[in-house]
């Protein structure tokens, strides 16, 4: 199955890697360089995942990952340089599913996206346990 990501990243070479590393992974990628653009980006493509930086020209992630937060449940995955405890909690608080400070493994953001999309991957069957009139 082919899962939808966006990429909200002012830095081009970042884009780059994830596009690739994604697409190695089957993801079909949408990416942009703002935050406008970005929450534009996700009304419109409905993505499984995205992946935000907090450092963008014209909004900060924050202000991005709230106005997302007012209509969308997508899990948010913080990709930023800032690795202040104090900013990491504010993501969090802010409704980021995970944070990872770059650089980063690619592996690990693998299994942290995995992990994300686990969590809101809606249960294709539901166990029902009969005994008797017992249900």
């Amino acid at each position: 199955m082919n899962h939808v990501a966006v990429i909200i990243d002012d830095e081009v070479q970042i884009r780059r890697l994830l596009r690739l590393v994604l697409e190695g992974e089957n993801y079909k990628v949408h990416e942009t360089e703002t935050g406008q653009l970005g929450l534009m980006e996700i009304a419109t493509r409905k993505p499984d995942v995205v992946l935000l930086d907090l450092g963008l020209p014209d909004l900060d992630g924050l202000q991005v990952l709230k106005r997302l937060r007012e209509w969308s449940e997508v899990p948010v995955i913080v990709l930023t340089v800032r690795d202040d405890v104090q900013e990491k909690v504010a993501a969090l608080d802010a409704g980021a599913d995970d944070y990872i400070t770059k650089p980063f493994s690619t592996p690990e953001l693998l299994a942290r996206l995995r992990a994300a999309q686990r969590k809101t991957r809606p249960s294709e069957e539901v166990s029902v346990f009969k005994n008797g009139d017992l249900v």
